[in-house]
């Protein structure tokens, strides 16, 4: 379900330009703690339940306004004013997990993410036109986000300037080899793994150039890595493809992920020992706040 102009009233987009992004440490482990719970679709669909109306509750506790969407339970949130149809930038990131993980990284970090980006860009700016999307069924083949992509309206698809996909952002070492690439993939980076990577393709390598400025003026502690695909080479590298960007890349809208790399640096990916405790909330802020002010950035062009 989609709102169109019939069924809301217009937005009022005043972006606010005196104030930063402030990314609170205690609201990112507060939303952790909360859904940190096995909650994979099928086998712990009670789980599932529960963090699917807690996060509908936290966003409209924000003041934004939230449905689901679909047969998987999307949540849907935009600002108070603002249609759906008017929205031109999307963030997103899923909320099951894998059975019997109480998924803190994967991807407890992003719904994290998405609530605190919603929170701080409505203490800046007034009714921005901003779709905030929780999707669920990222880990049975990204159903809820190709479910969202297949019933998004194609004046919508032709409007949107970016989609930020947030596929774990929680896990940061400082320790030599804490770092892997997937096998095959021909890039460099550093053994560290104190980073966060930005994955974009043809469509939105465009947009990468801006975000390493901003990082570079607003978060210089904050190392940010970028991979650039070319020519639509994704199809040959599926560790590229395996989060809710893809079905966006298949439509040729702009859209990039931002990871700490899953599993090529937190040891704890899909297992039980991925919790809250294990995540780095310093490392996960400056991460949401050059969010924040990309979002804001990408709103002024």
């Amino acid at each position: 379900m989609f709102i169109t102009s019939s069924e809301t009233k217009q937005s009022s987009s005043k972006i606010i330009t005196n104030k930063t992004i402030t990314i609170s440490e205690s609201y990112l482990q507060k939303v952790i703690d909360s859904i940190s719970v096995p909650r994979h679709y099928i086998y712990e669909k009670k789980n599932n339940l529960k963090v699917r109306s807690w996060i509908k509750r936290e966003f409209e506790s924000l003041g934004l306004h939230s449905v689901y969407q679909g047969d998987y339970d999307n949540i849907i949130a935009t600002y108070d004013g603002v249609l759906m149809s008017e929205c031109t930038i999307i963030i997103g990131g899923h909320y099951d997990s894998v059975p019997n993980s109480t998924g803190a990284d994967d991807n407890a970090s992003a719904i994290a993410g998405l609530l605190a980006t919603a929170k701080a860009l409505k203490e800046v700016a007034l009714s921005l036109p901003v779709m905030f999307v929780a999707f669920n069924r990222e880990e049975d083949g990204l159903l809820g986000s190709q479910e969202f992509m297949d019933t998004l309206p194609q004046s919508l698809r032709e409007q949107i300037k970016c989609v930020h996909i947030l596929e774990m952002i929680g896990y940061c070492s400082h320790e030599a080899h804490s770092q892997h690439i997937p096998e095959g993939l021909p890039i460099k980076v550093s053994d560290v793994g104190d980073f966060i990577a930005i994955i974009s393709n043809r469509d939105s390598n465009h947009l990468i150039k801006p975000i390493i400025k901003l990082a570079e003026s607003h978060q210089p502690q904050l190392a940010v890595k970028a991979l650039k695909v070319f020519l639509g080479v994704e199809k040959f590298f599926p560790h590229l493809s395996r989060s809710d960007h893809a079905p966006f890349w298949q439509s040729r809208i702009p859209a990039m992920m931002w990871t700490d790399t899953s599993e090529f640096r937190n040891p704890h990916y899909h297992k039980p020992s991925d919790t809250p405790d294990t995540l780095d909330y310093e490392f996960m802020r400056r991460v949401v706040e050059l969010l924040g002010e990309v979002v804001l950035e990408e709103l002024r062009e």
